[in-house]
C-alpha cells in the first residue's frame, strides 16, 4: 500500500510543479514590454586626442524616459532625457557636463532641416531667422559636446511624429510629477550595441590627377606648375551625420568643375596653357590637414620648386559678397601680390568683394589652421580662399551637424568657380588687367550649374569622416573615377593618420522604445494570477484525489527515527 501511496504523492508534487512553472510563464509575459517605436539615431563621437577621452563614451543604452521637465533634485543615473535641439538650454548642458552629474543618457533631437534628405534652400523673413537661430544653438551645442568627456551614451535622432508622441507623453508624466521609474512605468529606450572599440591603423587617402602644359619646340626646362586643392573629408559630432555641404563639399565640386573647364581648353594644343595643373582632394582635413602634410612630403624636390603656387579652396558656398584670401607670407611679397591683384581684378568684374588675410606660421607650433600653411611650411608659395574670415579652431568648421545641403547657396559656388577659374587662366595666358572673359555664361566654356548641383547632392548625403572611410570606399573611387574622366595620371595615395587622434567605431545604431506597466500593476496582476491557480490546483486535487491527499501535501513528513521505530 506504501508504494502506490509513494506514486500518487509523487504524481500530486509533479502537478504542483507544473502550475508553479507555468505561473513563473505568466508571469514572463506580464513583463514583455509593448513597442512603441523604432528610431534611427547617431551617436555623439568617441575619440582620444593625445590621450585625452572626448565625446561619449558609451554605445549601450537600457534606461527609462525623462524630459527637461524633472524637478529639481531628482535623480536622472537611470533615466535618458529626450531633448529638442529647438529647446535645448547650452547653459543647463554646459552645467550638467561640467559637474559631471549622473544621467543615464541624452537623446538630442535634430529638426528634419539637418537631415541630409532636406534639399530646400532657407526661407525668408521669419522662417529664415528662426532657421539660423536654431543652426547657431546646434553649431554651439555641437562645440560643447566635441570638446568634452562625456561618461554616458548620447545620441542625435531627427524629430518625427513617432517620437514626437513619445515626448509628449513623457512630458505630461513629468509635468504631473511622475516621472517614469520601474515603480510608475513609462517608456524605456534600449539601444543594443556593444562596447565601442578603437579603430585599428584608419587611413587617409590623397587623389591627384595632373593636366599636362604645352612646352615649345626644343624647350627643355620644366613647366612651371600650379596647383588648385581642396580638402574633402569631414568632422562633426555625429560622423553618421558629418556629410560638409560647405566645408568642404563647396571647395571640392568647386574644383571637379575648373578641373572640367580646363580639361577642355587643354584638350586642345592650341589654347592649352604653358603650365602644369596638379589638382589634389586631400584627406585628413579637420586633423591639422594630415594628409596634405604627407601629400606634399611625397613629391620630390624638383615637383616642388616647379610649383608657382597653390589656390585652396575652403567653404565656398554659403558666402553673400565677400570672399578671403588667406596667405603665411607678408602681403608685400611680390608672388602674393600677383595673386591677389589678379583675383581682385576678376572679383570686381563680377561685383564680388575679396579681402586679403596675413596669418604668419609658427614652424614649431604643430597646428595649421588652414590648407595653405602645409605648402608654406616647405616654402612654397600658396594662399586659400574661403569666406570665413578667421582661421577655425581645431576640429571646428569641418562638416558639422549644421553643415547641411540646406545652408548651401548654389549660386555662391558658381561665382566662386567664376573668380578661381578667371584668375588662373589671366595668369596662365597672360592677360593680367584685361578685361577677356574666358568662360563666359554663352560660351561652350561655360560654367555647368547641373554638374555642380549634382556632385553637391552627393557630397551633401555622403558622411566622410576620414577614419570611417575605407581605402576602396565607393565614394573615393567615385572621386577617382571622376578626376580620371577629366585628368591624367590619376593615382591615389594611402597613408595612416596620425596616432595624435584615436578613433572608436560604433557610429549608429537603432534606438528601441518600449511603453512599460508599473511595478504596481505586474504585482496585483501576479497576485491575481497566483490566486486563480491556487485555487484552482486545490480544486483540481480535491475533486480527483481528496482532501485528504491535499492536506498531504502540506504536512510535514516523519523523521526517520519514526519510521524505525
Amino acid at each position: 500500500m506504501a508504494t502506490p501511496r509513494k506514486a500518487r504523492e509523487r504524481e500530486l508534487f509533479e502537478s504542483m510543479y507544473s502550475m508553479i512553472a507555468l505561473l513563473f510563464i505568466l508571469v514572463g509575459c506580464v513583463e514583455v514590454l509593448d513597442a512603441a517605436t523604432v528610431v534611427d539615431v547617431y551617436r555623439l563621437i568617441q575619440y582620444d586626442l593625445a590621450g585625452v577621452p572626448f565625446g561619449s563614451r558609451l554605445a549601450s543604452l537600457n534606461n527609462h524616459a525623462g524630459s527637461s521637465l524633472f524637478a529639481p533634485g531628482t535623480d536622472l543615473s537611470r533615466t535618458v532625457l529626450i531633448l529638442p535641439v529647438r529647446e535645448v538650454s547650452i547653459t543647463f548642458i554646459r552645467e550638467y557636463i561640467g559637474q559631471r552629474q549622473p544621467l543615464g543618457g541624452l537623446l538630442l533631437l535634430l529638426p528634419r532641416m539637418f537631415s541630409s534628405e532636406n534639399r530646400g534652400s532657407m526661407g525668408g523673413g521669419d522662417q529664415n531667422f528662426g532657421e539660423e537661430l536654431t543652426r547657431n544653438i546646434v553649431v554651439e551645442l555641437e562645440r560643447l559636446l566635441v570638446h568634452s568627456n562625456i561618461p554616458y551614451p548620447v545620441y542625435f535622432a531627427f524629430e518625427d511624429d513617432n517620437i514626437g508622441s513619445v515626448l509628449a507623453d513623457v512630458k505630461r508624466n513629468d509635468a504631473t510629477g511622475q516621472p517614469a521609474t520601474a515603480t510608475t512605468g513609462g517608456y524605456k529606450l534600449v539601444v543594443s550595441a556593444p562596447e565601442p572599440k578603437k579603430l585599428v591603423s584608419p587611413t587617409m587617402t590623397n587623389i591627384q590627377g595632373w593636366l599636362p602644359g604645352l612646352k615649345a619646340d626644343g624647350d627643355a626646362n620644366q613647366l612651371p606648375t600650379i596647383a588648385i586643392v581642396a580638402s574633402y573629408d569631414t568632422f562633426g559630432a555625429a560622423p553618421a551625420l558629418s556629410v560638409g555641404s560647405d566645408s568642404n563639399g563647396s571647395g571640392v565640386v568647386a574644383l571637379l568643375e575648373i578641373a572640367r573647364l580646363f580639361s577642355i581648353l587643354y584638350s586642345n594644343p592650341k589654347t592649352r596653357g604653358r603650365y602644369n595643373l596638379l589638382f589634389g582632394l586631400t584627406s585628413g582635413g579637420p586633423y591639422n590637414y594630415n594628409g596634405t602634410h604627407k601629400w606634399l612630403r611625397s613629391f620630390d624636390q624638383r615637383l616642388r620648386e616647379s610649383i608657382d603656387y597653390a589656390i585652396c579652396l575652403n567653404s565656398i558656398g554659403s558666402w553673400n559678397n565677400e570672399l578671403w584670401i588667406h596667405v603665411s607670407k607678408p602681403p608685400e611679397n611680390a608672388y602674393i601680390k600677383q595673386i591677389f591683384e589678379g583675383f581682385s581684378n576678376v572679383a570686381e568684374e563680377l561685383g564680388i568683394k575679396v579681402g586679403l588675410k596675413h596669418k604668419k606660421i609658427n614652424i614649431s607650433n604643430p597646428r595649421v589652421a588652414w590648407e595653405h600653411e602645409q605648402f608654406s611650411r616647405l616654402r612654397v608659395t600658396a594662399a586659400t580662399l574661403s569666406e570665413l574670415s578667421v582661421a577655425p579652431e581645431l576640429l571646428e568648421s569641418t562638416g558639422g551637424l549644421s553643415d547641411n545641403r540646406h545652408f548651401v547657396n548654389e549660386a555662391a559656388i558658381i561665382r566662386s568657380v567664376k573668380l578661381v577659374a578667371e584668375s588662373l587662366a589671366r595668369h596662365i595666358y597672360g592677360h593680367h588687367g584685361k578685361n577677356i572673359k574666358i568662360f563666359a555664361d554663352d560660351s561652350s566654356l561655360a560654367i555647368n550649374p547641373s554638374y555642380i548641383q549634382s556632385w553637391l547632392n552627393l557630397l551633401s548625403r555622403t558622411p566622410r569622416v576620414a577614419p570611417f572611410l575605407s581605402k576602396n570606399d565607393p565614394f573615393i573611387l567615385a572621386l577617382k573615377e571622376e578626376l580620371a574622366d577629366l585628368t591624367v595620371e590619376v593615382n591615389l595615395q594611402h597613408e595612416l593618420l596620425d596616432g595624435m587622434f584615436t578613433f572608436y567605431d560604433s557610429t549608429s545604431a537603432r534606438l528601441n522604445v518600449y511603453q512599460v506597466a508599473s511595478v504596481t500593476f505586474d504585482l496585483l496582476l501576479l497576485l491575481v494570477l497566483g490566486s486563480y491557480l491556487i485555487t484552482l490546483f486545490s480544486f483540481l486535487v480535491i475533486t480527483t484525489r481528496g482532501l485528504d491527499d491535499l492536506i498531504s501535501l502540506f504536512r510535514r513528513p516523519p523523521s526517520r527515527k519514526v519510521k524505525t521505530a
